[in-house]
């Protein structure tokens, strides 16, 4: 890796280089073509590949989720762009009933090679019914896979993958993460990252922290915290993949901290964390020296205000709290 690019760069470049590689990769969203993209990801796509393969939509995302599926059933592969996850709450009935169930149903007959892809997660004082991170919808359901890259690298890596991918896949972006910069591969370096592997980014012995998405960067903070304030050494697990989610690698590292804690953005009851929290409690039982800790969002509607909508979301100073009662640093 020898240059930097922003997280949004990362997934343009992957849109190139992917329909360039496929014709059958097609683009279709609101303002994906003509406006190159409300977060300017499609930034360049119409120019270079015309508007057969970029397509403006109407402001109908049931119904050009249900166009993409019934293009991916005919061996095509659509990428999908939500111009906000808060949006594709329309599109529910096409995404987990048809999508994510075709391949099943048919009895391997059908496949859906589908990306659903936009912003997720809290976006700037733009209030409750813009600003949820909703992944818990998806992972909930067989069929579909999520994922939700932290980096540019991750970024460019992970969506020429889920473009590969022969079945579903949501691909959640951070709606505040687009300008973020990192280290990324060469432009004409073939670049892809599994799906289901996660990336330990920092290692240590002291305690694992799992995270993924925007939350990661307050959990890189923490361990800085940490480690320079109160000798702590985190194992610092990015998941990338939320479903299916890399439980060797969790094991591997709990394995040898015996204490975690899960972060992530979204709300306590019934999550992505609650979950991952459940299985490590139930699987890894014999290995942990306390009780699994867990970091989100608080169990409210998204604040307007900037000030309360901080107050809402996890902050660095919240992993470092929960870390230090993992490890019984008070004691």
């Amino acid at each position: 890796m020898s240059r930097e690019i922003t997280y949004r760069q990362a997934l343009n470049e992957a849109l190139f280089e992917e329909m360039h590689r496929d014709e059958d990769v097609f683009l279709m969203g609101e303002e994906v073509a003509e406006y190159d993209g409300a977060y300017k990801v499609s930034k360049g796509l119409l120019d270079e590949f015309g508007s057969d393969r970029v397509i403006d939509t109407p402001i109908a995302e049931a119904g050009f989720s249900g166009i993409g599926i019934g293009a991916a059933m005919m061996e095509t592969r659509p990428v999908i762009e939500m111009m906000t996850f808060n949006f594709a709450i329309l599109a529910l009935d096409q995404i987990l009933n048809n999508a994510a169930k075709l391949r099943s149903m048919s009895g391997g007959q059908l496949s859906c090679p589908i990306v659903i892809r936009g912003p997720g997660g809290a976006g700037g004082a733009l209030g409750a019914t813009h600003s949820q991170s909703l992944e818990a919808q998806y992972a909930h359901v067989p069929g579909l896979k999520v994922m939700m890259p932290s980096t540019p690298a991750d970024a460019k890596g992970m969506l020429k993958t889920a473009i590969r991918d022969p079945d579903p896949v949501i691909f959640i972006e951070s709606e505040v993460m687009y300008n973020f910069t990192g280290e990324a591969p060469d432009a004409d370096e073939e670049y892809t990252i599994p799906v289901g592997s996660a990336d330990i980014k920092r290692e240590g012995s002291d305690c694992t922290v799992v995270t993924w998405s925007r939350v990661y960067h307050d959990a890189v903070d923490a361990c800085e915290t940490l480690e320079e304030e109160y000798d702590i050494d985190v194992d610092l697990v990015d998941l990338r993949s939320i479903r299916p989610f890399d439980k060797e690698t969790i094991a591997e590292s709990v394995k040898k901290t015996n204490r975690v804690v899960v972060v992530e953005e979204g709300w306590p009851h019934a999550s992505v964390g609650s979950s991952i929290s459940s299985w490590i409690s139930r699987e890894l039982f014999d290995f942990l020296d306390a009780p699994v800790g867990r970091v989100h969002q608080r169990d409210v509607p998204m604040p307007y205000a900037f000030n309360l909508e901080a107050e809402s979301l996890p902050q660095a100073e919240d992993v470092v709290e929960a870390v230090k009662e993992a490890t019984y640093y008070s004691f």
